[in-house]
């Protein structure tokens, strides 16, 4: 299961003295905002292209998030350099060999070697996190390991991108919810041992987990709870993420004030993405997400990344941080 980002295949020579990061950025963007690389898609294919153009835009922060199309590393350590930039979080992604597209680790996998390959899929994401002086690695989901389930889940999303209020459409979502939740229970020991595994071997860094993009997600909004309270000793965090639980409101579950509330005392960080019908990876203010809300539950360290679709340019970026800005962000 190969990483979602490569390694640094040979050594960087060394740039000579560093450019000061205030004659490379704008001023404009608090320090408290990272960008994900995920906005840049196909647009940028290496890492020093999206950092240089990171700090053009202002940010002195940098979250490497899942990408469709892979990038190598190298050359990141001159860039960082000359820029300054940080590395504020990583979203761990494997490659699914089932579907040949990148998805979150299988750490709770029924087979045996898919959550091995998992784990050490997680391992290179942690010493990639450890190189970068990155502060946390955010597992994105993980999804449930059943072939049947799955087939009702794409014909599930397929309904709703076509009419997510046509009759039946939030029962069926619910319904596939609870039975993800009843058959993926051991699935879900199998992700805490797994976790546990991954804090143990590396006792300075910090993991968070996310809820994934998919029905078929053990991190329901229950299994979340169960998750972070079987790891409270070993630190697991929870990062939130704006949009998708925006998403999953829309469709009848509990609304974002509901999570926040409930897991704010382990909040590691924000993805700042809006959602909207039948529209997600939105810039902030485009659609129907609260972020006054939002911001009420935000511990001065909480990490703060934009992440939205690549389809987004600079311009709409900008326009989303301002209008994060003036929400009290």
């Amino acid at each position: 299961m190969a990483p979602v980002l490569g390694v640094e295949g040979r050594p960087t020579p060394n740039p000579g003295p560093a450019r000061g990061a205030d004659v490379l950025t704008q001023p404009g963007i608090p320090n408290e905002f990272a960008l994900s690389t995920t906005c840049y898609g196909t647009r940028l294919r290496t890492i020093e292209d999206q950092a240089f153009a990171t700090v053009a835009m202002g940010f002195r922060r940098l979250e490497i998030g899942i990408s469709e199309s892979p990038v190598t590393l190298n050359g990141f350590e001159q860039s960082r350099r000359e820029t300054g930039i940080e590395v504020r979080a990583i979203v761990a992604g494997c490659l699914d060999p089932q579907t040949n597209q990148t998805t979150g680790p299988k750490l709770g996998s029924p087979d045996e070697d898919l959550r091995e390959r998992a784990l050490n899929c997680m391992r290179r994401h942690l010493r990639l996190a450890q190189k970068y002086e990155c502060p946390v690695v955010i597992v994105r989901g993980c999804e449930f390991d059943d072939r049947g389930t799955r087939d009702d889940a794409e014909r599930l999303r397929v309904r709703i991108l076509r009419d997510e209020h046509e009759d039946g459409v939030h029962e069926a979502a619910r319904e596939l919810v609870t039975r993800v939740q009843k058959k993926g229970s051991k699935q879900v020991e199998h992700l805490c041992r797994s976790l546990h595994t991954l804090l143990a071997e590396f006792p300075g860094m910090r993991i968070a987990i996310e809820v994934g993009r998919s029905l078929m997600d053990l991190l329901t909004f229950e299994s979340v709870g169960w998750v972070l309270d079987d790891l409270e000793r070993q630190g697991l965090g929870y990062w939130h993420d704006t949009g998708r639980v925006h998403q999953l409101e829309r469709l009848g579950f509990l609304p974002q004030g509901a999570w926040l509330d409930a897991y704010a005392t382990r909040l590691m960080g924000v993805h700042l993405q809006d959602a909207a019908e039948g529209a997600a990876e939105m810039p902030p203010g485009s659609g129907e997400v609260d972020f006054r809300l939002v911001k009420s539950y935000l511990g001065s360290g909480t990490e703060r990344v934009v992440e939205v679709h690549s389809r987004h340019g600079r311009a709409e970026i900008l326009s989303s941080v301002q209008f994060l800005v003036d929400k009290g962000f």
